[in-house]
């Protein structure tokens, strides 16, 4: 080989490896590119995730969002956003005021235990009942002011005894010692009533709601649930000085046995009563 041609082969093979340096070159650009393009998308969409996270997180509860709706007041009630849920004959000179929330197991068992003399009482016109409902138990357990942050089912039960109200006195009363009873009033820390479908499962045992599609239909939509929250507050700001339920007052002065207990016992709670009435 002579020694041009020597030389044009050496200048032959450095145009190769230039080429090939360059396509490398290019090849791990267009790599870097792609890298760093779906970095970008991964940090937009994580950043684009913990936006609607927070957004989520800050978005107002549905039972927030009732607290600024119109109160729509159930039938048979009078007073401030129809929150006096007052029940009995006209004749009867004397109101018993019962303080109740729908989750209160004690409450369950007041209603199991004296109830039916409850309602003896106020059909013989012995009285006349006053009903003011909390939902304390839903309330604010974290601490972090919202609604509901310990659940849902007083405020939703509450809801659907508006509901009951609003067809009828009988039905309110029949429904309220329904949830109250052995069989369907869950523990405490089961938030059963949250769900619409267990609550007109429940009404479906008492004779004046079964299958009554204007109650299904106001407890599905939540007709009431604004009138729920107004009923109670006026709880929350009783004059009666009540913080627990159940409690009962009667002429401004509540009714609890020596040792500052609600009556618990049909004795005790007639005792109690008719020394009230005499008072």
């Amino acid at each position: 080989m002579s020694k041009r041609n020597s030389q044009a082969a050496k200048t032959a093979a450095r145009e190769r490896l230039r080429v090939e340096r360059e396509r490398e070159a290019k090849r791990a650009k267009t790599k870097r590119q792609v890298i760093v393009a779906c970095s970008i998308v991964g940090v937009l969409a994580i950043a684009g995730g913990i936006g609607y996270a927070v957004v989520q997180a800050n978005k107002p509860t549905h039972w927030e969002a009732v607290k600024d709706e119109k109160v729509v007041t159930p039938a048979n009630t009078t007073g401030t956003d129809g929150t006096t849920v007052v029940i009995g004959k006209d004749s009867a000179k004397k109101t018993l005021k019962i303080y109740e929330d729908p989750r209160c197991p004690v409450c369950a068992q007041f209603e199991q235990t004296v109830g039916p003399t409850v309602k003896k009482d106020i059909d013989d016109g012995k009285f006349k009942m006053q009903f003011i409902g909390a939902t304390f138990i839903d309330g604010d357990a974290l601490g972090d002011g919202k609604i509901g942050s310990n659940g849902e089912g007083s405020k939703n039960a509450m809801s659907a005894l508006g509901a009951a109200l609003n067809v009828s006195d009988a039905a309110f009363l029949d429904y309220k010692a329904a949830l109250y009873s052995a069989k369907y009033h869950p523990e405490e820390t089961a938030d059963k009533f949250k769900d619409d479908s267990y609550l007109i499962k429940v009404a479906n045992t008492v004779p004046g709601l079964k299958d009554n599609k204007k109650f299904q239909d106001a407890v599905e939509k939540g007709t009431y649930d604004a009138w729920a929250l107004a009923m109670s507050k006026s709880f929350d700001t009783n004059k009666d000085d009540v913080r627990g339920t159940p409690s009962f007052v009667m002429d401004g002065k509540k009714l609890t046995t020596s040792a500052g207990n609600p009556p618990m016992t049909v004795e005790d709670f007639t005792s109690m009563v008719n020394a009230a009435l005499k008072g």
